[in-house]
């Protein structure tokens, strides 16, 4: 992996490349390197110490047995309390300060990386969440609701069914000429029977033919 974003404010590119590679080792999941700030003292130092700051935590590397050995300490961002820097005339005096145990300082830092190291962690302590590494939410396209149209129902008149008018028209001139029918012989038989009954009032005819006559009419109906 390039370390060339890490040594932009001056770092020691064998150092820091060093320094990173152990870091690495020790990176969990979703976990990577921001920063790697390096001592740089007046005279010579070969193995300087150094301060390494990651998404979730921050590491202090002091090299110990002509760099046969390294401690670390270690601190997560919710460990870390503040972060303090004062400039000197040789670079800048950078303090950690955790909420328990005591305060780790390393001097010399170089006044740019002291000043980066400050915003970084600042920025970490007001906002540790913003840290996290966290898998996008999938964005689920909004699906519309379904329209459904009802049509209007019509109501169902019963109409009464209607003869068509020929007929109609056919079935009342029959019942007409039916009762004139009707009429006519009602008329008629009447008139029989009583020119009958007058007949035999008048002694015109016997009893046998008025009755006879009678019989005869009435069987016409």
């Amino acid at each position: 992996m390039s370390i060339d974003k890490f040594i932009q404010d001056g770092q020691d590119a064998k150092v820091a490349e060093r320094i990173h590679d152990k870091i690495v080792d020790m990176l969990t999941a979703g976990e990577y390197i921001q920063y790697i700030a390096l001592q740089k003292k007046p005279a010579v130092t070969l193995l300087p110490d150094s301060i390494t700051i990651s998404n979730k935590r921050i590491f202090l590397c002091e090299f110990t047995k002509l760099g046969l050995a390294t401690n670390f300490e270690i601190f997560s961002w919710t460990d870390i309390k503040d972060i303090a820097f004062k400039e000197e005339i040789f670079g800048s005096k950078v303090t950690v300060i955790p909420f328990t145990g005591e305060n780790l300082t390393i001097d010399y830092i170089p006044k740019v990386q002291a000043r980066k190291l400050y915003q970084l962690i600042k920025t970490a302590l007001e906002n540790p969440s913003g840290n996290k590494t966290e898998e996008p939410t999938p964005v689920v396209p909004e699906q519309k609701p379904t329209e459904h149209f009802t049509l209007p129902v019509q109501p169902v008149v019963d109409e009464p069914a209607t003869p068509p008018l020929a007929e109609e028209n056919k079935d009342e001139e029959l019942i007409t000429e039916q009762s004139n029918i009707s009429v006519v012989e009602d008329d008629e038989l009447t008139q029989k029977l009583k020119k009958l009954k007058t007949l035999y009032d008048r002694q015109l005819i016997t009893q046998s033919e008025y009755e006879n006559k009678k019989s005869e009419l009435l069987s016409q109906l």
